[in-house]
């Protein structure tokens, strides 16, 4: 199970210019902004990643204007875990459990799945948050990575594990987010 104390969220490239090339962009950035108003509402940090900005465009404003500006890193390694300064925030968040979302499921969010795996965190990708500009590359994305013992999971999921019960004090405000 998810735990609202032990995770993070990762928002993995969900770039103004990618987003509307990629299938099922705008269900993406739905589930993404929903996943970051139920982090703030619950107390898990976020991360952001922006692959090379200049060329891909920032990120998607409707994510954006709810981030924390100090937590936006742009970076060129296409997995998060290898570039450094984005590796150090990710450690210096204290959270060994990652909950990722974003683009392209094949390219930036399997190798930053992969390499934060076997860095030790414990990670979740987001099914219904996490696109590719063709559906069979994100499928496969998807196969490996269960094959590779990450856990596949739903944002819907991600929210309920992390508020845990009915009685929590954030639960009507989290629960409207899904409706």
């Amino acid at each position: 199970m998810m735990n609202a104390e032990t995770s993070q969220l990762l928002l993995i490239d969900i770039q103004e210019r990618l987003a509307p090339a990629v299938s099922d962009g705008g269900r993406t950035v739905e589930r993404a902004g929903l996943l970051l108003d139920a982090a703030a509402l619950l107390g898990v940090p976020h991360t952001i990643s922006e692959q090379y900005p200049r060329g891909l465009g920032p990120t998607v404003a409707a994510v954006l204007e709810k981030a924390d500006p100090a937590r936006v890193f742009d970076k060129v390694h296409f997995s998060c875990q290898a570039d450094d300064r984005l590796a150090a925030a990710l450690a210096g968040a204290g959270r060994p459990e990652a909950v990722l979302c974003g683009m392209e499921a094949h390219v930036c969010v399997l190798q930053t799945a992969l390499e934060m795996a076997e860095a030790g965190y414990r990670v979740r990708v987001v099914a219904d948050a996490v696109a590719s500009r063709k559906a069979p590359d994100r499928e496969l994305a998807i196969e490996r990575m269960r094959g590779a013992g990450i856990a596949v999971v739903s944002s819907e999921m991600v929210v309920f594990e992390w508020l845990r019960t009915a009685g929590h004090p954030e639960f009507r405000a989290v629960s409207a987010l899904v409706r």
